[in-house]
């Protein structure tokens, strides 16, 4: 564990695990509680470097879904010495399957009785990443809370929960501070902070994007970075999402699309500005695509003729919106999209309870792969 992350309240339930996991006081199994992707990484990692040999991990890691490996596959494969390595370790997916329909009984009585006499050389780690748990927990919602509290009634007698709360504003500044710092770059706090203020502290982007400055920084000599260089990097990062969005909606990748979504969002404010901005976003793209797709644009040189000043595209994202574009082949679906995004905007200006339903409502239309009728458009 870096000295940069050490001493830092959010990263505290992360680090105490690989302390735990590489010491006498390792329990058999864990789970980890949270859609905190960063520290679901600072986890993995640890628990990596202390258990599992890099020359032997093709024998001893096992990454399995729990959709498409039974919990029974996966005990015995946990029971069973490996010839090949001397421990073993088990990454268990999609654990929210153990609490869908139905009892349960059969799987819960195998976990129940395999935690017993656990094989002292497997370690078994439960990812229960469909659980949000905010930095404070007073805001959790109750279906999560519900969630959380029939795991801990199942398997927290067994194994240690582990905790993945959000990380909080003030850590994720702190932490950027003394990354900088570690890599010999000067970061002004200010810059700093309107980094975590507009990443929506998403630490796996804020990591991202810390690296990218670091490497700018680099080429400036001893310059620090300050604000404007963030909001120069951070606009940028925010236009590419917006187009991958665009370019998921294009494949008909709904799944895709609502996880890009889900970024965007978490990465702002989530308020009616924030919302709005994205509809007028992908207002403008879809525009964009509906001229290149009536001009039928082959190439960069064609486009900058027929998008004019203020209307035209990034340059890093002609080529991706020319091929999105081109996937349209009736231009009446661009037109119908258009409807679709100018109905959820005068759904976002009329104060709805959720703002972010109506948002995951537009993009499931968007990237839907049967149309909208034209009535439901009107009355809908």
């Amino acid at each position: 564990m870096s000295a940069a992350v050490s001493a830092l309240r959010s990263f505290a339930a992360a680090e105490r695990l690989v302390a735990e996991v590489s010491g006498d006081a390792r329990r058999p199994g864990y789970v980890l509680l949270g859609d905190e992707s960063f520290l679901y990484e600072i986890c993995r990692r640890g628990i990596l470097q202390s258990l599992v040999p890099g020359d032997l991990r093709d024998f001893c890691l096992h990454d399995l879904d729990l959709a498409e490996t039974s919990i029974f596959e996966a005990l015995d494969l946990a029971q069973t010495p490996s010839l090949m390595a001397p421990f073993q370790v088990l990454f268990l997916r999609n654990i929210k399957t153990l609490y869908g329909r139905g009892q349960k009984k059969d799987e819960f009585a195998a976990i129940d009785e395999y935690f017993r006499r656990p094989n002292p050389q497997a370690l078994l780690i439960f990812v229960a990443d469909h659980i949000k748990l905010p930095q404070d927990l007073r805001k959790m919602d109750m279906q999560d809370k519900e969630r959380a509290e029939r795991i801990r009634e199942t398997l927290g007698d067994a194994c240690g929960v582990v905790e993945l709360q959000r990380v909080s504003e003030d850590d994720a500044v702190r932490w950027v501070m003394r990354q900088a710092e570690a890599k010999g770059v000067r970061f002004q706090e200010d810059a700093a902070r309107e980094l975590v203020d507009a990443l929506g502290a998403e630490m796996l982007t804020i990591q991202s994007e810390l690296e990218k400055l670091m490497l700018y920084a680099g080429t400036r000599g001893d310059e620090a970075i300050d604000v404007a260089d963030v909001e120069t990097m951070v606009a940028a990062a925010k236009q590419r999402s917006l187009y991958e969005l665009t370019d998921a909606i294009s494949l008909k990748d709904a799944p895709r699309a609502l996880a890009l979504l889900h970024g965007l969002l978490n990465a702002s404010d989530g308020g009616e500005d924030a919302a709005i901005g994205h509809i007028f976003t992908l207002a403008k793209t879809f525009r964009q695509m509906l001229v290149l797709n009536e001009k039928q644009v082959k190439d960069q040189r064609a486009m900058w003729q027929v998008l004019w000043p203020g209307f035209r595209v990034a340059p890093f994202a002609a080529d991706a919106l020319i091929a999105q574009a081109r996937r349209y082949r009736d231009r009446g679906e661009l037109t119908r999209g258009l409807r679709l995004i100018a109905k959820a905007d005068l759904e976002l200006r009329s104060s709805p309870a959720d703002k972010r339903l109506v948002l995951e409502r537009l993009v499931m239309r968007l990237a839907g792969k049967t149309r909208v009728p034209e009535l439901e458009l009107l009355h809908n």
